[in-house]
């Protein structure tokens, strides 16, 4: 059976508040893109709303808690181990444009480590959730990683930089490396919900550069849990969730991965 403490029954209760504000927006999108402005300017709407129910909640059920959220910034509590970091919409482009690979990510960083997390993607009715030591979840299926090992085998997911964002010519460069190696790379415009895919085994490896602690603290936590391998893409002694990096994989091609994205072979 699923591991639902009543940390995760919190958890998931804020995430399914938030979603009910982004699925009823998500379906008025459409319907907007045939206008010459408005679609950007209501998403953002839809996502300050989501993060208002989330922040609510969350502050409800544990009122000493501080809080990192996409949106609104930092929130010191006076306990000062534990901390939600939050992103209510995370692939708002994805939402922008009606595709449904967008999620809800609330995660707990305890004593600056990940500790729990969940992750929604309320259009897809995909549930993910973790906390430490307790394994990971999807709606009520156990997640395992993948066993592959063979990099020529591997499916593996990364994200790009949109216009504007540094980074893109790094981005160009290690998405050609890891294409000669494997057997090929997705971009779903998530972090958190890469993270999920790899979790879910249908990814082998994710790997992105230049995020923010609210895109990846609950999808490491899930990814852990189903027995995966988080670090920074340099190295293992770094905090994947606060160091800007991340590369997410299964133990077995985690090195590999990590040789041929700084320029060597698998």
């Amino acid at each position: 059976m699923p591991h639902l403490s009543p940390l995760l029954n919190v958890m998931i209760g804020a995430a399914k508040d938030a979603a009910r504000i982004l699925r009823r927006d998500f379906y008025e999108v459409e319907a907007l893109q045939v206008r010459k402005k408005g679609a950007a300017d209501f998403v953002s709407k839809a996502d300050l709303a989501a993060e208002e129910a989330i922040r609510r909640a969350l502050q409800k059920a544990r009122p000493k808690y501080g809080m990192l959220l996409e949106e609104t910034g930092e929130i010191e509590g006076t306990d000062k181990s534990n901390r939600w970091i939050v992103d209510p919409l995370d692939g708002t482009t994805n939402f922008l444009h009606s595709m449904p690979q967008f999620a809800i990510s609330i995660g707990l960083e305890r004593d600056r480590e990940p500790y729990a997390g969940v992750v929604y993607a309320p259009i897809l009715d995909e549930l993910y959730y973790a906390e430490r030591g307790f394994g990971a979840f999807m709606n009520d299926t156990r997640l395992r990683v993948t066993g592959r090992e063979d990099l020529s085998e591997a499916l593996v997911g990364c994200g790009l930089p949109f216009k504007g964002k540094p980074g893109r010519e790094q981005a160009l460069i290690e998405v050609e490396r890891v294409l000669k190696e494997t057997s090929g790379v997705r971009r779903f415009g998530s972090a958190a919900y890469d993270l999920c895919m790899t979790a879910a085994g249908r990814l082998d490896a994710f790997w992105e550069r230049g995020l923010n602690p609210w895109d990846v603290t609950a999808g490491i936590v899930i990814a852990r849990e189903a027995g995966g391998q988080v670090s920074t893409i340099e190295d293992d002694k770094g905090k994947p969730h606060l160091d800007k990096s991340i590369l997410a994989t299964n133990h077995l091609m985690h090195d590999k991965i990590r040789r041929v994205l700084l320029g060597g072979k698998g």
